[in-house]
């Protein structure tokens, strides 16, 4: 088995939550939503991650202190996700293996889920895998574009999307596998020529094909993955879900 490392996004501050607190601290059934994410890698083998910190980044570091094989580099200027994974490039320079990236605030994400997504990149040698979702109201989420063929050509973002492509409902979750050289070239190509001039991991997969790389998209994420969490009113439905699904409060 190749070795596997993991890259967590957490350098967001999760404006709408109205806290003080960064967004993946921000505790669901009593505790901090980024301690799923971790929970669900190392259910699956990956014990070496790499926590990309931003705001209130001494808050992260200290929270997470207590977990041995967990690595932190911070992203002092937040310009997009692809310039979070950029900020890693040093620490994933000697590295020879697989490369989970996830977003530090989907505490739903599922231990099959990555278990199907890492077997599939790994049987079939693919430079980039993502995982979607098929979900019934896909608005406001990047839209999955595939050929005749049904394979993946590249991410569309809604408001970028043609009125066919909006009728799409697979639909990207910010889940990727990578291999990790495949990963560093895919960097080295990334512009921030865009409106926002910032860089984004959504491209690098498109960069990847562009170069003749395999890369592919598989529908393996459940409904209850694509509950993110960016108000309260999304926290409340969270944990409702997780309390459905057999998630428990810490004992006090």
């Amino acid at each position: 088995m190749k070795k596997r490392l993991a890259v967590i996004l957490a350098a967001g501050k999760g404006t709408r939550m109205n806290s003080d607190l960064p967004k993946v601290l921000v505790p669901v059934l009593g505790r901090p939503m980024i301690r799923y994410v971790i929970d669900a890698l190392k259910s699956v083998g990956i014990d070496e991650i790499i926590v990309v910190v931003g705001h209130e980044a001494d808050l992260v570091r200290a929270e997470l202190s207590d977990l041995d094989n967990v690595q932190f580099v911070e992203q002092t200027k937040q310009l997009g996700t692809g310039h979070a994974v950029m900020v890693c490039r040093e620490k994933l320079a000697d590295f020879d293996g697989t490369v989970v990236v996830l977003a530090g605030d989907s505490p739903l994400i599922q231990t099959d889920s990555i278990n199907e997504l890492l077997s599939t990149f790994e049987q079939n040698e693919y430079a980039c895998l993502l995982g979607t979702l098929n979900k019934d109201d896909p608005t406001g989420l990047g839209r999955i574009v595939r050929n005749n063929e049904k394979k993946f050509v590249g991410i569309v973002e809604e408001k970028d999307a043609t009125d066919e492509q909006r009728k799409v409902k697979e639909v990207n979750m910010s889940t990727y596998v990578f291999e990790n050289k495949e990963l560093l070239t895919s960097l080295e190509h990334l512009s921030d020529d865009n409106k926002q001039n910032e860089y984004y991991l959504t491209d690098c997969p498109g960069i990847l094909l562009s170069l003749g790389k395999a890369v592919e998209a598989v529908p393996v994420l459940k409904p209850c993955e694509a509950l993110s969490i960016n108000t309260f009113e999304h926290l409340a439905d969270v944990e409702e879900a997780m309390r459905s699904l057999g998630y428990n409060s810490p004992s006090v």
